[in-house]
C-alpha cells in the first residue's frame, strides 16, 4: 500500500517558471516519483488558503520552501502555524524543506531568523552529523541545490542534528520519529537553480551569483533525500516498514 503525502505548499512560482515547473508541489512529485517506495501526494496551496479535509488520513506532511519568511507575521503563515501545532500534537509526522524546515524548528522551540552569512545558493556540502537507520542509502557527505538568505540558528530542545557546514550549522535535524527537516532543496533540479540565480543576481550580489553558477557543474542528491524522507514515514509504520 503506498504512502499518502499531503504537501503543503507555501509559495506561488514566479510567472516566468509556471510553464515549466508549475510550482513546489509538483516539482516535489516528480522526485518522489524516482524513489524505490511507493507513494501518493495531494497537493494543497495553504499561501491561497487551501488545506485538506479533516477527513482525509495522510501518513504525513510536507511543508514546502518559499519567498516568504519563516518568522514573518502574514495571516497564512499564522493559520499555518495554527495547522501545524495542531497535527504535530496528534502526533502526525511532519516534513520540512527550506521555509518548512526554519517553520517547524521555530514552532517546536527553537530559533531562525536572517543569517549573517547572507545567501547561500547553488550546490552546497554538508558533513552528516548522524545517520539513524533509514537514512538508507548512506553517504559520506550530503550535497544539496540551496537559495536561502535565513536559517535555523537554534535547534528545538529536543532535535538531533542531522547535517551541518561551517556556513549552514543547522542544515538538517529530526525530533524522534515524528518530524524531519533539511534546509537544502532535493526537489530542486539544476536548471531551475540556474534560472532563479539569473532572476535573482542583483539582489544576491555579483559574488554569489558567480559562486552558486559555477558550483551547478556538480551533482547534487535530491534523490537519496527524497528516499529517506519516504523511509523515515514509512519507519514505525505498520505494514510501511522498509
Amino acid at each position: 500500500m503506498p504512502l499518502h503525502i499531503c504537501i503543503l505548499e507555501t509559495d506561488v512560482l514566479r510567472p516566468e517558471l509556471i510553464d515549466q515547473y508549475q510550482g513546489y508541489g509538483r516539482m516535489f512529485e516528480r522526485l518522489f516519483a524516482q524513489q524505490p517506495i511507493a507513494a501518493e501526494f495531494s497537493v494543497y496551496n495553504v499561501m491561497e488558503g487551501h488545506y485538506p479535509p479533516d477527513s482525509e488520513h495522510f501518513d504525513a506532511y510536507l511543508v514546502t520552501g518559499s519567498k516568504a519568511d519563516s518568522f514573518g507575521t502574514d495571516p497564512w503563515i499564522e493559520t499555518l502555524k495554527t495547522y501545524l501545532l495542531d497535527r504535530y500534537a496528534k502526533g502526525d509526522k511532519l516534513l520540512g524543506v527550506c521555509f518548512g524546515h526554519q517553520l517547524l524548528a521555530l514552532l517546536l522551540g527553537g530559533k531562525a531568523e536572517r543569517a549573517e552569512q547572507g545567501w547561500g545558493v547553488g550546490i552546497h556540502r554538508y558533513r552528516l552529523a548522524h545517520q539513524p537507520a533509514w537514512m538508507t542509502p548512506t553517504l559520506e557527505e550530503l550535497t544539496l541545490l540551496i537559495s536561502h538568505q535565513d536559517q535555523v540558528t537554534k535547534l528545538p530542545e529536543n532535535a538531533t542534528l542531522l547535517a551541518s557546514s561551517d556556513f549552514c550549522p543547522i542544515a538538517a535535524y529530526c525530533i524522534g520519529d515524528q518530524v524531519l527537516c533539511f534546509q537544502g532543496h532535493p526537489e530542486f533540479v539544476h536548471d531551475y537553480s540556474k534560472e532563479l540565480l539569473e532572476i535573482r543576481q542583483q539582489h544576491i550580489g555579483e559574488q554569489a551569483y558567480r559562486l552558486g553558477v559555477d558550483s551547478l557543474q556538480h551533482d547534487h542528491q535530491g534523490h537519496t533525500v527524497a528516499e529517506w524522507m519516504m523511509r523515515f514515514v514509512a519507519h514505525g509504520r505498520s505494514g510501511l516498514d522498509l
